[in-house]
């Protein structure tokens, strides 16, 4: 009888425990990931890009929540399929903050060497160096610069077009890189 009592408390406990317990699947949100594997560079489509339902407690921060607000951007690096489609994953002003503080800007670079663009990733540090075609020293236009996209290489038949590469820096600093590629050879060290 004593077991029988114990074994009934027991369920009594088991059942308040799970009344209180929340909703395995309530806690639940909508966010936007990669339908296929992605190449750097690519202006998303609808046909990159789907919800899927994740656990709110491992939604990243700055998951997006609409299809709308990813169609049309550009995609900052390659992305796995059913990779979160995150804010700084998409070229633009929370990217250029995340990777060069507050008053950072995006800077395109069209490199001397363009081999340089097959070494170069997304995430690395590089000093950015110019130099007039008049045979004056190189100088050092701006340090830290970080690597935010390499365009690909464009494949198949009459494939040519120029190769560019985006660096994030301050905002003086992306300045002066813009300005000495106006009229300069530029061309990267690496950290």
């Amino acid at each position: 009888m004593a077991a029988r009592r114990a074994a009934a408390g027991a369920l009594v406990v088991l059942a308040a425990v799970a009344a209180l317990r929340s909703d395995p699947h309530g806690d639940q949100t909508d966010i936007v990931v990669a339908a296929r594997d992605l190449s750097p560079g690519i202006e998303l489509t609808t046909e990159d890009v789907r919800l899927e339902k994740r656990s709110t407690a491992t939604v990243p921060d700055g998951s997006q929540s609409t299809v709308d607000k990813v169609v049309g951007s550009t995609l900052a690096g390659p992305a796995r399929r059913g990779e979160a489609l995150t804010d700084v994953r998409l070229l633009g002003p929370r990217l250029a903050r995340s990777a060069a503080g507050p008053d950072a800007r995006i800077v395109p670079l069209h490199l001397a060497d363009t081999a340089l663009l097959d070494l170069v990733r997304p995430g690395d540090v590089v000093d950015v160096l110019a130099a007039a075609d008049d045979d004056t020293e190189p100088r050092v236009v701006a340090t830290e610069a970080v690597v935010v996209l390499v365009s690909e290489k464009q494949k198949g038949a009459g494939a040519g077009g120029e190769r560019v590469l985006l660096v994030a820096l301050p905002a003086h600093a992306a300045n002066d890189v813009a300005g000495a590629t106006l009229m300069q050879t530029v061309t990267l060290t690496f950290h």
